[in-house]
């Protein structure tokens, strides 16, 4: 399980979610107490896309982190 910073608008939701549909792991969007599935494009607009979101990906496809890291926040470290 590996954890990512992300930032979606609502522009941004469909082709986050058809990129995500075709990884074969599972992967969960969270915002504070609340879990969807990222490949549901009903459960990302479900939730509060004004601040970053944490995306949660259960196993290892780097072609698909790759594809999404578009989506990543940026942290500087200081």
């Amino acid at each position: 399980m590996t954890d990512y910073t992300i930032k979606l608008s609502t522009g941004d939701v469909k082709d986050f979610v058809q990129l995500t549909d075709r990884t074969p792991c599972d992967v969960d969007l969270l915002d504070n107490r609340y879990v969807v599935n990222a490949k549901s494009i009903m459960g990302v607009f479900s939730l509060d896309l004004s601040g970053s979101l944490t995306l949660r990906i259960y196993g290892m496809d780097k072609n698909y982190i790759e594809a999404v890291r578009k989506y990543f926040v940026e942290v500087n470290a200081a």
